[in-house]
């Protein structure tokens, strides 16, 4: 790892949706003092400051927004997730207006955790970490891996999202495939979870005594 002794470390969990990273940071949690970095808590707040969202209305209107003015997070989604050009097109569009700010919060979220006395790790949980460049926030990143029918089924009864919502988010990401190979290690997380926690606890122990003495 290439984070200096006083410094805190990232790590970077990737993977398909459902693959599990947010049970497996949170896991990690419970074992060691752990902060975790939520992507998608960020992207959430992103969209309630005052200047995100007059973007958003300039680009894609008032039929975006709910009656009490807040971004419509469905809406949004029915517009930018998906394969066809219109959805690539207004998820470029979206995505240019969000991931400046997200990325700001995201180092400042960063930075407050390094600030947290007794804090050993910090893990980033983004589902887009290698599509926005978060990359460069990580020290090092690992691949969650499990089948797809097997995050299919995750999402399915923790989100009851149906399998065409499941393939449209999966379009808007890089394929696993391609994740897996970008990662600096792999996670089997296709089995069972205590199992897939005890090589995520092998594989930071194995970075901490590779850092400089």
């Amino acid at each position: 790892m290439t984070a200096a002794r006083h410094r805190v470390p990232v790590i970077g969990l990737v993977g398909g949706i459902g693959s599990g990273k947010s049970f497996l940071s949170k896991g990690l949690q419970k074992k060691r003092r752990v902060a975790i970095v939520e992507g998608d808590l960020a992207g959430h707040l992103v969209l309630k400051e005052e200047p995100v969202k007059r973007e958003i209305r300039r680009v894609f209107g008032d039929g975006v927004f709910d009656t009490n003015g807040e971004v419509d997070r469905r809406r949004m989604s029915e517009l930018v997730f998906g394969s066809g050009s219109e959805p690539q097109a207004a998820r470029a569009a979206l995505e240019a207006i969000v991931h400046p700010r997200i990325t700001e919060r995201l180092i400042d979220e960063i930075a407050a955790a390094r600030s947290q006395p007794g804090i050993e790790l910090i893990v980033l949980d983004a589902a887009l970490l290698l599509e926005a460049g978060w990359r460069q926030l990580c020290d090092h990143v690992i691949f969650v891996d499990a089948t797809e029918e097997q995050r299919y089924e995750r999402v399915a009864e923790s989100r009851g999202w149906r399998l065409e919502q499941f393939r449209a988010r999966e379009q808007s990401q890089y394929p696993p495939e391609r994740k897996r190979m970008e990662a600096d290690d792999v996670v089997d997380n296709s089995q069972s979870g205590a199992r897939a926690l005890a090589q995520l606890e092998a594989i930071v122990s194995r970075l901490e005594s590779q850092e400089p003495s």
